[in-house]
């Protein structure tokens, strides 16, 4: 039960941290990226958003890519990333800019 009650206050307190933005570090390094093979793109215009590592609270998780179409013309995608920093590593989400 303390268990369930920890890992609840852990995803709460990642739920609140992205919320405002703050920084959640990671004391574990991230794993290499994964090689994703690409399935054909829906249709004109489509980017590639590729794969990522996202940490779930105990574990790095996969997150497959995906395709999407840009919210604006001549849009470009920066990809996510992990950074070292606070002695750690922080999550950089991607984003279209």
């Amino acid at each position: 039960m303390r268990r369930v009650i920890a890992n609840a206050l852990l995803v709460a307190t990642f739920g609140l941290a992205s919320a405002y933005g703050q920084e959640v570090v990671v004391k574990v390094h991230p794993p290499r990226e994964i090689v994703e093979t690409r399935v054909a793109a829906p249709g004109p215009g489509f980017v590639w958003i590729g794969g990522y590592h996202r940490w779930d609270g105990n574990a790095y998780v996969w997150t497959p890519g995906r395709w999407e179409r840009p919210p604006h013309e001549h849009a470009v995608w920066v990809r996510h990333r992990w950074v070292h920093r606070h002695g750690g590593w922080v999550l950089v989400e991607g984003h279209w800019r």
